[in-house]
């Protein structure tokens, strides 16, 4: 596995993983109908290079042979946007060492703090991240109840 900067020619491949991980790792602690509101189907790719291409950071995590398997965005205020795993490889360092890529270029931007909002899953990878949780927040997707958590890591 390799960590690199995100490419333009990644964004079909992303959407189906930031879908399929939604549907397997999400429903392990949402309902059907809640990951179907919080990922019906795949974003069009274009629409997710036109999103990514804003000057946010995105490092790719890639199989052997080149194909991405995780990703991970990072605004330029220390915002952790999408953080997805492929279902196929969750549990396998992926996420630890897009993480570890996402903090070293966070702290060499020299930002004093990252911050996220995370699902139930990335809420217990980001406790052992050192992150806090700073509250629960319930809202609406698609007319459809859903949670995820503010968390926080300061620096320094």
């Amino acid at each position: 596995m390799t960590i690199r900067d995100y490419k333009p020619d990644d964004a079909a491949v992303l959407v189906e993983v930031f879908h399929q991980s939604v549907h397997a790792i999400g429903r392990k602690d949402y309902s059907a109908a809640q990951v179907d509101a919080w990922s019906p189907a795949p974003v069009p790719a274009d629409r997710f290079h036109a999103r990514v291409s804003d000057g946010r950071s995105v490092f790719v995590a890639v199989d052997d042979d080149g194909t991405p398997i995780g990703f991970v965005e990072l605004e330029g205020d220390g915002h952790i946007d999408l953080f997805y795993c492929h279902p196929d490889h969750a549990g396998s360092g992926v996420g630890k060492a897009l993480y570890d890529r996402l903090e070293r270029a966070a702290l060499e931007a020299g930002l004093s703090r990252l911050y996220v909002e995370a699902s139930e899953a990335a809420r217990r990878f980001f406790l052992r991240a050192g992150f806090a949780v700073v509250r629960r927040r319930d809202f609406e997707r698609n007319n459809v109840q859903i949670h995820n958590y503010l968390m926080e890591k300061t620096f320094g």
